[in-house]
């Protein structure tokens, strides 16, 4: 009941927070004399077969589409240093942003030219796989790979229409297998609760992951947006959501201790860059169509029209379609959220990044919390407990699947036409 109640009053509260305003001209904020660590995010939105259950920005790759496209996110790039930004990461999602590698490997180069990067995030699928990729990726600086598994269950492929395409469970089990050391940090991304999917699947992908025995393992639950939900159960049937916590509770004791939690779903054996890098970065810029950014208590979202955006940045502006200005109330909420997410939230750094506030806004989640036993106070921190991390679990795929409503607003009314099929 506990848990069904959190679902509720996320989902209620993360569908008000990603309302946006949709501006004549929006704008992002000044970059700021002493910025926090921020990331930059390049959305790369082409893919050669479109997932039914994804709702990132992705069409079908086109490759003059893909090499214009590419241009104009160099362009954009060079844009946010001429504005004064400064990045330390970089994260290339999709998509899949390695379909054309050598413009890949280009527009990486530039983004170490304008900003002091010191680690290099990149997304690939398991056909992409290939030693010259592998290669161009190694020689781009990447330090991590994180490889878009989702399961290793050869009926679950074939019915995410993935298993002609990248192959089967074995066959990406022994290229990952393979990969073992050419990256300092090799992720696999899994995804748990399929319709369709039982406890014996589960348990036989955990078996082949502990074999492979990579560096870090990103298994989230399945999130379906209100427009893909009906390809979600034309393609795999329905959800059964009474499976998803005795599915983490399996997962988690599979993979600790062997693993660390570097965040409520994400296992690490040691200390990286994660899939969701709003744990370590307190802003993050998202360059390219359909990208989501976060500056200074602003979040904004580019253009989901790939021509569009190509156009506007081409003609040297930011490619931006909506913005909303987070109140204080929202920036200290999004903190504690995403912070805990990480694992354990640090009352001395948030009290100094909102002197005098933190506990007005704070007060009642921290008791409620404390009192149901999600999170408990080590005299400096609070941190989450057993319990509490599977609640992170659904407050976490309540804000993401609101994200992906927005994402299929835009695309179905803001963003214009270039509507994936």
């Amino acid at each position: 009941m506990i848990h069904r109640v959190i679902g509720y009053r996320a989902r209620q509260e993360f569908a008000a927070a990603m309302r946006f305003d949709e501006k004549e001209h929006p704008q992002i904020p000044p970059a700021g004399t002493a910025p926090p660590p921020r990331l930059l995010y390049l959305h790369v939105p082409f893919c050669e077969r479109l997932c039914p259950y994804c709702s990132f920005n992705r069409v079908v790759f086109e490759e003059d589409l893909c090499r214009r496209y590419f241009d104009a996110l160099r362009k954009e790039i060079r844009l946010y240093r001429e504005l004064g930004y400064t990045f330390g990461g970089i994260y290339v999602g999709g998509g899949t942003p390695t379909v054309l590698i050598e413009e890949l490997a280009e527009t990486l180069a530039v983004a170490r030219d304008c900003f002091p990067i010191r680690e290099i995030s990149v997304e690939t699928n398991p056909n992409h796989l290939t030693e010259k990729k592998l290669l161009r990726l190694r020689d781009s600086h990447v330090n991590r790979l994180s490889v878009g598994v989702q399961s290793f269950d050869d009926g679950l492929l074939k019915r995410m229409d993935r298993y002609e395409k990248y192959g089967s469970g074995e066959t990406i089990a022994r290229r990952l297998k393979e990969l073992r050391g050419v990256f300092d940090t090799l992720n696999a991304d899994m995804i748990f609760n399929f319709p369709s999917q039982d406890l014996d699947m589960l348990k036989r992908d955990l078996d082949i992951l502990t074999d492979i025995e990579a560096e870090q393992v990103t298994f989230y639950p399945l999130m379906i947006s209100d427009m893909t939900r009906r390809k979600v159960v034309d393609a795999l049937g329905n959800v059964n959501g009474g499976n998803e916590k005795r599915f983490y509770r399996e997962i988690v004791r599979r993979l600790v201790p062997a693993y660390r939690f570097s965040s409520a779903w994400c296992f690490s054996r040691k200390g990286t860059m994660i899939d969701e890098y709003i744990v370590d970065y307190d802003e993050y810029a998202g360059l390219g169509s359909g990208s989501i950014g976060y500056l200074n208590g602003i979040c904004y979202a580019n253009t989901f029209h790939i021509p569009a955006y190509i156009d506007q940045v081409n003609r040297g502006r930011l490619p931006l379609m909506a913005t909303r200005t987070f109140s204080l109330r929202d920036r200290v909420r999004y903190d504690f959220l995403m912070r805990l997410f990480g694992g354990s939230l640090n009352l001395k750094g948030l009290e100094e990044k909102y002197p005098g506030r933190l506990y007005r806004v704070l007060w009642l989640d921290l008791a409620l919390f404390s009192l149901i036993g999600a999170i408990r106070y080590t005299g400096e921190d609070y941190r989450l407990t057993d319990q509490g991390r599977y609640a992170w679990v659904i407050m976490m795929r309540e804000f993401f699947t609101a994200v992906n409503n927005f994402r299929d607003f835009c695309r179905g009314g803001l963003g214009g036409g270039n509507t994936p099929a």
